[in-house]
């Protein structure tokens, strides 16, 4: 600033008061050239170099560095040449005898030169793009790597997210599922990069091979899909800010919620809260020109797309049904034959043609065994040896009348108790475990022990009637048998106890 106002003075004394330069340069303490600069521009030229400087060991080797550099760029990132390592290769392959600093600076220079430029770009209303995230979160006490989805429209900077597991093809699907909702509709087109869950294979003339899933997804809500360039996430700079944004402002300090779901509605919570933001170079909140957006798009389907992946296989021997490297158990009269597997987000349905046969809570361990003990209930009955070790059972928390009233059967019955134990526990097939615990406990009540009578217990609490056991239909039933009291019989008891 001092310079600017003494550049000022020294030409207003030259100019317009008639004072002479060299007086002016004896006044002010400059130099006579500097006033000659001074009267000569109207400010401040600035520092101009005339020419580039000479770099005489340099010049013969900048060709090299220069293809160096190019071929760098068809390398991976992580793979590159460092400016180090370029001087050493001239210094040993190239005899080159500078040192460190020409080549640095050049290099500097060189890739600044090769940095892309960008157009900027409008965002016409009712389009949108799509990408995943990732984010450290705890559910229900254990923290996870969470994958979280984000469909943002670039026109109100409107955007969706929700939060799953891990970023499979279900997650692509139920995302759509659930922003389509969200919004009210369906956007003209969407911007992906080229995940594999959703691209199959990039042919040669850069058309792409859509998956067998998202080909579905795309056929029941009729949307454009359009792509970025492999590696080039810039060209879908919306939704990368967006990604961002989220994790930054949505997910700091470490979420912790009871459930997937929980975390969901947050999330879905905090979007509908931004919508409210006046972004930077706009006088419109997100929610008044997402109102634009949404006169465009595309009315939702009478039902959403069913976001499952889809696969089919076959019941190995231990009735066991392999999915994402998990098995997850089918009933045992199921097995050797082909199934198909539907896995959702959070759930594996498993089914034999028309008929859905097993429903199990989805795992995202590795080598996990999911079992539900009642899909082995009849092989055990036919293999009552094998109860005590069959890992299907291992960890079936039962309520403790059960405990008991197998105690009681095999104190009774030995090894058909067992058998009959199990008859008792297959009734979890078609009756629920409440129902089933209730009608145990009347029967311990009544000391009625046996598979009939806790079944027609079972049928009458269901029924909402009263019970009616005959016991001359049960004839392997104890009897209680009383006595009339008598006089003798009360000596003999006197007797056995003096004695």
């Amino acid at each position: 600033m001092k310079q600017l106002e003494l550049y000022g003075r020294v030409r207003y004394a030259v100019i317009i008061q008639g004072m002479s330069r060299r007086k002016a340069a004896r006044m002010f303490g400059i130099d006579r050239r500097t006033v000659d600069k001074m009267v000569a521009f109207p400010e401040p030229p600035g520092y101009r170099r005339k020419k580039a400087p000479a770099r005489p060991k340099l010049d013969p080797y900048t060709g090299i560095i220069d293809q160096i550099l190019e071929d760098d760029t068809k390398r991976l990132k992580k793979q590159r040449h460092t400016s180090k390592r370029i001087f050493e290769r001239l210094r040993d392959e190239y005899g080159f005898a500078g040192g460190i600093t020409i080549v640095k600076d050049y290099i500097f220079t060189a890739r600044q030169r090769q940095r892309e430029m960008f157009v900027p770009l409008s965002h016409p209303a009712g389009h949108a793009q799509a990408d995943f995230g990732e984010a450290d979160v705890i559910i229900a006490g254990i923290q996870y790597r969470a994958h979280y989805f984000v469909l943002t429209l670039p026109h109100s900077d409107a955007c969706f997210v929700a939060a799953y597991p891990a970023a499979t093809t279900e997650a692509w699907l139920d995302g759509h599922n659930k922003a389509f909702t969200f919004f009210g509709g369906v956007p003209l087109s969407i911007l992906y990069d080229n995940d594999k869950c959703l691209v199959a294979r990039i042919l040669p003339d850069g058309t792409r091979q859509r998956t067998r899933a998202f080909s579905g997804l795309q056929s029941h809500y009729l949307f454009e899909d359009r792509y970025g360039r492999p590696g080039k996430g810039n060209d879908k700079g919306n939704v990368e800010g967006i990604v961002g944004f989220a994790r930054r402002n949505f997910m700091v300090p470490l979420p912790r919620f009871a459930s997937w779901d929980a975390f969901n509605a947050h999330l879905e919570e905090q979007c509908r809260k931004r919508q409210r933001d006046v972004l930077r170079g706009h006088r419109e909140s997100i929610g008044e020109r997402l109102v634009r957006d949404q006169e465009v798009l595309a009315d939702l389907p009478p039902v959403l797309f069913d976001a499952c992946d889809r696969q089919a296989t076959r019941v190995s021997s231990l009735s066991l049904v392999r999915y994402r490297n998990n098995d997850y158990s089918v009933p045992v009269a199921f097995g050797h034959q082909e199934v198909w597997i539907r896995g959702y987000v959070h759930e594996v349905i498993i089914g034999c043609g028309s008929e859905k046969i097993a429903r199990h809570p989805r795992s995202y361990d590795r080598e996990d065994l999911i079992f539900n003990p009642i899909h082995y209930l009849p092989l055990l009955e036919q293999k009552i040896g094998a109860l005590d070790q069959a890992a299907p059972l291992v960890g079936w928390d039962l309520p403790d009348v059960f405990t008991t009233l197998r105690r009681l059967l095999e104190a009774r019955m030995g090894k058909s108790g067992k058998r009959e134990y199990v008859q008792v526990l297959r009734l979890l097939e078609t009756f629920e475990l409440n129902d089933l615990h209730g009608a145990i406990r009347d029967a311990l009540h009544l000391s009625a022990i046996s598979f009939d009578a806790i079944k027609h217990l079972l049928l009458c609490r269901i029924e909402r009637r009263p019970p009616k056991l005959d016991l001359d239909i049960y004839p392997y039933l104890p009897r209680a048998r009383v006595a009339t009291t008598s006089a003798a019989s009360y000596m003999n008891l006197l007797t056995s106890g003096a004695s």
